[in-house]
């Protein structure tokens, strides 16, 4: 448990460090963009102002999930971190999407470039960027939000990386459309890599079956259970992205004392554990109660 704390500490600490390199990044690329009038400079410090409030969301996010349960939140704050990254992503998208619409304006009106100076800010911005994202690296793996941090901040490296080539380019050899392209460039790879964050955000606070989860292989384990006669109105969902919650009803052979039906339980939970990595999960045990024995259950009301 002690680890656990400590690991989160550190990813907490890395993420501030993290949001406050980025800050001074959008700084340094904003007023480089306009001195160069450089569209693709522009569009990363874009990025990077994005990142720097989704960095910041996610740093509040990661502070207040952590919170302890209470009895107007029994379920606790661990959702914070999933809206964060929802909201996060879908603001790259849109960020994103803008800047190709007015990369495609520049095709058509092209505007002198500074190379030389475009070319120093950028490399300037790599160094952060690539600082910001070494911090996040590791901790990519411990949440959604963390993740969803570090593909902003993996989104900015490459970005940066594009624009010290068109620097190089427009400084040596005067090429000004490579500006937009790298625009468009960088903003559909980064919708690209977002899109996923974005889905999965959107199916956990939705209650969606989380992926790889197969209800009907679930009831069919289960109900292989001595004494179970069929397992109905299943309910699987996340509460955070590694967090699964498993509900049902439990429709015994025999009608049993709620004493004797313990080690069913116990044998239920297990399974769901041990096979399908279920931490939380809550039974409802009766004796041919239900009309409706379906897995699950399609009266909403």
């Amino acid at each position: 448990m002690s680890h656990s704390h400590s690991t989160h500490d550190t990813s907490n600490r890395n993420l501030l460090i993290a949001t406050l390199l980025n800050v001074l990044i959008t700084t340094v690329e904003i007023i480089g963009g306009i001195m160069a009038n450089s569209l693709a400079l522009l569009s990363d410090a874009a990025h990077n102002l994005g990142d720097t409030i989704a960095l910041l969301l996610a740093y509040i996010a990661r502070r207040i999930s952590s919170r302890t349960s209470n009895e107007r939140m029994t379920f606790g704050y661990k959702r914070a971190e999933i809206l964060a990254a929802f909201i996060n992503a879908f603001v790259l998208i849109g960020i994103s999407a803008f800047l190709v619409v007015e990369a495609v304006k520049r095709f058509s009106e092209p505007e002198p470039i500074k190379g030389l100076l475009m070319l120093i800010v950028a490399s300037a911005g790599l160094v952060f960027n690539l600082a910001a994202m070494l911090l996040l690296k590791k901790h990519s793996g411990d949440s959604l939000n963390i993740k969803s941090a570090y593909l902003h901040l993996l989104g900015d490296t490459l970005s940066s990386v594009a624009v010290i080539i068109g620097g190089i380019l427009i400084y040596f050899f005067e090429i000004v459309w490579v500006d937009p392209l790298i625009t468009i460039l960088i903003s559909v790879y980064i919708s690209r890599e977002t899109w996923s964050v974005l889905k999965q955000a959107t199916d956990i606070l939705m209650q969606s079956t989380p992926a790889g989860m197969d209800i009907q292989f679930i009831t069919k384990e289960l109900a292989a259970i001595d004494g179970i006669s069929n397992i109905h109105h299943v309910h699987v969902w996340s509460l955070g992205d590694k967090d699964f919650h498993f509900e049902c009803h439990v429709d015994m052979e025999k009608d049993l004392e709620v004493s004797k039906t313990a080690m069913i339980r116990s044998r239920i939970e297990q399974i769901l554990h041990d096979k399908f990595d279920i931490g939380h999960v809550t039974v409802q045990f009766e004796f041919d109660e239900c009309d409706d024995k379906d897995v699950i259950h399609k009266n909403n009301s």
